[in-house]
Formats: structure tokens, sequence, C-alpha cells
């Protein structure tokens, strides 16, 4: 047996029939349950010593009922108790108000998406994660003597879920997740600088060096510090890390069709309009080997799809999930909707929303490496990291960060570290001329909900940069 009990997927299905005849014995018109059971392991590593290893596992079921239009939602951790929470749940869907042409989804399959699960990371061991992060340790002494491992650590964690609906859904799944990450620090010669990395995947991590080096690196260029120069807009290069968790808190809000029916995205009304630069293309790919929010189907059982929401530029799409098409089709602020099969759920303790999955931003031109990147920029700015990228809007696209890993770029080469700086401008601004995008898209959690795929990015247009 691994990190996940063997029985697991049986126990949650026959957890998710006993509700499905508790919702039935109400009376309930359209119901689904669903269920999901996750365990992990995990070990830190702090001020250079391994400061804990620990696991645990949590679990639980959720049923949504669907009443003529109505929806009311409950969760909880035995599926004996289903009748209460079945009567709950019926409760307020009759309390709700109505959305005309809302109803379940029906059976349309399920998408084959390999790479899901590794059974190396459900088979790992407490002793094995504890090599793992030794190792981090080791690397980061062979690399450089004054560098401590301040910070990081390994960890698994191996989730199973299932569906099952009043519409003849049923489906399970198992996935693996590995992550490893390093903050790296020198204190020395009256100057303390750190650099961090890190990386989740399906599968075990099997360069760990690689993520050390890349922390390293910040680590040691950002001792070289230098002066900033005026304030102003001017060329910047964001690392997939920086741009990460910027692009990921602005640009998947705009895809969603809900927002923008409402007007609360800038791609309002753009259907059919030049949104980007015209060699980029945005697309949402569940189906995408190994993603982060990748699977068969999505959390309303309908099987996943690629959804291309601009391409060469042009936006053509927009993300729903159903109850969201249906209602905006009630409130006739579109003629027409239905699911992309975007529907997420942060757990089985919530009801599905519409959410972008493994989105990824693309280029049909040449996409150079970081080295590349640094010459093609002649002067700029280089960021590693962004500190607030969570408050940027996601209505405007505006924000306004600051930064303590940002290099100084003049005639194509590195020159000096500033101590820190503000960065500001808007983002779909920026996207939309002057873009050279890196050659390695690495996956970065969503703010939002859902992940996205960036690379490192050449932004030439619309960033201030404030030199404290």
């Amino acid at each position: 047996m691994g990190i996940m009990p063997d029985d697991a997927v049986e126990r949650l299905l026959e957890g998710c029939r006993t509700l499905g005849k508790f919702a039935e014995a109400a009376g309930a018109p359209q119901w689904e349950v669903v269920a999901g059971q996750s365990y992990g392991l995990q070990v830190e590593i702090e001020r250079g010593k391994v400061a804990l290893a620990a696991g645990g596992g949590e679990g639980g079921y959720g049923i949504r009922i669907v009443e003529d239009g109505r929806y009311g939602y409950a969760y909880l951790g035995r599926p004996e108790d289903g009748e209460s929470a079945v009567d709950q749940a019926i409760a307020i869907a009759r309390r709700s108000p109505r959305i005309d042409g809302f109803s379940l989804q029906a059976d349309n399959g399920s998408t084959t998406v390999d790479g899901m699960f590794d059974s190396a990371v459900d088979a790992m061991t407490a002793s094995e994660l504890l090599a793992a992060a030794d190792d981090l340790l080791t690397i980061t002494a062979g690399l450089e003597e004054s560098a401590v491992l301040t910070g990081g650590g390994v960890g698994v964690g191996i989730s199973a879920g299932t569906i099952l609906t009043s519409e003849g859904i049923e489906d399970s799944g198992i996935e693996s997740s590995y992550s490893m990450s390093a903050q790296i620090t020198i204190d020395a010669d009256d100057l303390l600088t750190s650099g961090w990395n890190g990386l989740s995947l399906r599968r075990v991590i099997t360069s760990p060096d690689e993520i050390i080096e890349e922390a390293m690196w910040w680590t040691k260029q950002t001792r070289n510090q230098t002066n900033g120069g005026e304030v102003g807009d001017a060329p910047v290069i964001l690392t997939d890390s920086a741009l990460g968790g910027l692009f990921a808190t602005i640009i998947p809000q705009a895809t969603l069709g809900d927002r923008q029916a409402r007007g609360e995205s800038f791609w309002a009304g753009k259907t059919g309009e030049v949104v980007l630069e015209g060699h980029l293309s945005l697309v949402d790919d569940r189906t995408m080997a190994g993603g982060d929010d990748s699977g068969g189907r999505d959390s309303e059982g309908k099987a996943t799809q690629k959804n291309t929401i601009v391409e060469n530029g042009v936006l053509k799409t927009a993300l729903w999930a159903s109850r969201d098409a249906a209602e905006q089709v009630s409130l006739g602020n579109v003629d027409a909707a239905q699911s992309t099969a975007s529907a997420t759920r942060e757990s089985y303790e919530g009801p599905p929303y519409p959410s972008a999955g493994n989105l990824t931003l693309s280029s049909s031109e040449k996409c150079l490496s970081r080295d590349e990147l640094i010459v093609e920029i002649g002067d700029g700015f280089l960021i590693g990291s962004l500190m607030g990228a969570h408050t940027a809007n996601p209505t405007s696209g505006d924000f306004s960060v600051t930064s303590s890993h940002i290099l100084k770029i003049e005639n194509g080469e590195i020159v000096g570290a500033l101590k820190q700086a503000g960065i500001s401008g808007n983002l779909p601004r920026s996207l939309a001329t002057g873009v050279t995008l890196g050659d390695k898209p690495l996956p970065h959690g969503g703010w939002s909900g859902g992940s996205v795929y960036v690379p490192d990015t050449l932004l030439r247009d619309g960033v201030r940069v404030n030199p404290a």
C-alpha cells in the first residue's frame, strides 16, 4: 500500500451512492454528489536544517441539489449523515433565486488525459523525503560555502476524487503531486541577499540541482548593487516566477464569460477584436498531460476540452460553467452561452464555479532563452520576483507592486542589482505590443483559481520602474 489506501476510490464511490439514495428518497429532481480524499507527506527546511517532517490527510463529501432552476449545496464528513445534508441542500435550493434553463450536465463521456498519477510518488516514504531534503542541503553547500538553505523543502500528495449524478455521470480518479522549493541566503560583508525557486509536478522531480542553481543565481546576482537611475517607463524582462503571480491574478478573470457579460473584464465586448500582440495566443487546456488542472472531466462531470481563448492576438471565446452560462442568458446579458467544461471546485466543501485551467501563453515567433532575452532587451531590467501581485486589479489590469530581485541591464549585459523598486503598469496593454516570450513555460498557481503556464517574458511597453 502506498500513501493512498488501495480501496480509497471504491469507498468514496460507495459513499456517493449512499448519498444519491438519500437524495432520491427525498424526492430531489436532480442531484450531484462529489467526494475527495487526500493524503500527504512534507519535510520543511529552516536555517540550514530539517525543521519539520509531517503527514496527514482529509476528505469528505459534497452534494448539490437542483430543483426548477434553483440549487442548494451542503457538505459532510460521513455519508451516513447524508439524510440531514440532503435536507439542508433542498431547503437552500428552495430559497435560492431561480435561473431559467439551469440544470445538471448530461453525461457526454470523458477525455483521456495522461500523466496525472505517478506510482513512484505514491510509494514515497518519509525517509525518502528526508533524503531528498538532505540532497537540497548538500547541493547548496557544494555550490557556495557561505550560502545557507534558509527555507523550502519537499512534499508529496495523493488525491482521490469521485463524482456521481442523477444524470448518469459516474467517474473517479487518483492524482499525484511532488513539490520542491529552496530559499537560499548569503549573509556576508554586511550584505544579506536571498533567492527562491520552486517547482511542482505530477511526477517525482529528478533535477533538484536546477532548482538550487536558479535560487543561487539570484542570491549571487543581487549582491552587486547599483544605482537604478531615474523613474520612468522601461523595458522589463519578467521571469516566469515574476510574471506568473501577476498574470494569474489578472488574465484568468478576464477570460470568464460571466465577467465579460457583466462588463467586469477588460475584454468585455471585444470578441473578434485584437487584444494581444498578433503572434500571441492564449489557450485553456485541461487535457494537457500532467497539467496542474487537467482531468478527464471538469467539476460538473463534463468531458474536458481545449479552449482557444485568444488566437494570433484575436479574442475568440470565453470560459463558462453551466450555471453561469444559464444565468447570463436568462438575464439577457448574452444571447447564447453553454459550458466550456470550465467548472472548478476548491474542494468537496463548495459548489463548482467557472475558472481557467492550465492557461498557457504562447507565441508563433521564435522564443528566446533568458540569456538571449537579456541581449535582446538592450537597456532595461530583469525582474525575478514581485511582492503584492495579488493586489493587482483584474477588472482593469492595472498593477502596482514592488521587487527586491531586480537587475539592471545595459547594452545587453547585467550591470548590477537594485536594492528595491516599485513596478507599475497595465498588463493587458503591455501584452498588446512589443512582447517577446522565453522558451520555457512553467506552471504557476493562480491567486484567483486555476494554474497558468508562462515563460520569461520581455515587455517593452507600458511598465514603469521606480527605483528606491
